[in-house]
């Protein structure tokens, strides 16, 4: 770096801390400001086209960071309220039914591939049996074989607690 871009960057410094004071509001988030400009000052020097103050371009780099970072830190969904965020009481849930949700999808993910595939489709999709065999390319006998074993499978791996698992059979 040129020792007269060094120069200038150091004695805009206190100038630079008070203009990210003036932005922030706060002098922790006007520091950690002043430090990200510095920095990036540094790493760009060869950018600054030496015509104006070097003290402007300084200003520049800070305001644009600083815009960065309201960017970064405002929420996604600024416009929508809280409460229309929440699941309708519907949709609430206890933790054991969490729980127990979480368990059926560990378990469907544990089964092959096929049996999952043909599970998926029965089961969550509501796809009858000639529908997921004509879509997987496989006799109506296959899909039931697979369905079959499927259901044993997550018959074996989920926890009964005093009941059996119910697992619709969709024709």
């Amino acid at each position: 770096m040129d020792a007269d871009v060094e120069r200038g960057i150091v004695q805009a410094i206190p100038a630079l801390r008070r203009y990210a004071y003036g932005l922030t509001g706060n002098w922790e988030a006007a520091d950690d400001l002043a430090q990200d400009c510095l920095e990036r000052a540094m790493r760009k020097s060869h950018q600054w086209r030496r015509h104006g103050s070097i003290k402007a371009w300084l200003y520049q780099i800070m305001y644009r960071q600083f815009l960065n970072r309201q960017r970064l830190a405002r929420p996604r969904y600024a416009e929508t309220e809280p409460d229309e965020l929440a699941a309708p009481s519907s949709w609430a849930t206890s933790q054991e039914q969490h729980m127990a949700c979480d368990d059926v999808i560990s378990a469907l993910q544990a089964l092959p591939e096929r049996q999952r595939a043909a599970m998926f489709l029965v089961s969550v999709e509501g796809y009858s049996y000639d529908e997921v065999a004509s879509m997987l390319s496989v006799p109506i006998g296959t899909v039931r074989s697979r369905l079959a074993r499927a259901r044993e499978s997550m018959r074996s791996m989920l926890p009964h607690k005093g009941r059996t698992a119910q697992l619709r059979r969709v024709k």
